[in-house]
């Protein structure tokens, strides 16, 4: 099993970026999906969670601002962010329960400055 995240990048206070991240290999099925995020200095904090059943969960500094989603079919999760701010800059890692077991993607950088 593999991750593949993209969607990474640059953007201006207030501007929008999409994270996806999509499993290949011997998937049969997955439950849970989240993306977690690190900043520098800091530890991974937990940003979005969805169930296979489309529940999700934001921490609260995110809230209102992205939204989390998943494609079932093809084995993907997304993350929109809106609104974008600097203290959102970060490295973001997908976690994916695929097959029973725990799964993190390469992190993907994302920044917030002017």
């Amino acid at each position: 099993v593999q991750l593949q995240a993209s969607g990474g990048g640059w953007v201006q206070p207030g501007g929008s970026l999409r994270l996806s991240c999509q499993a290949s290999g011997r998937v049969f099925s997955i439950s849970n999906m989240g993306w977690y995020r690190q900043a520098p200095g800091n530890q991974r904090e937990l940003v979005a969670t969805i169930t296979r059943f489309h529940r999700t969960e934001y921490t609260d500094s995110v809230k209102g601002r992205f939204a989390i989603s998943r494609d079932n079919v093809k084995n993907t999760v997304y993350l929109q962010m809106n609104s974008l701010k600097p203290e959102d800059t970060a490295v973001y890692y997908c976690n994916l329960v695929i097959n029973g077991l725990n799964y993190w993607g390469k992190g993907t950088l994302v920044t917030v400055s002017s």
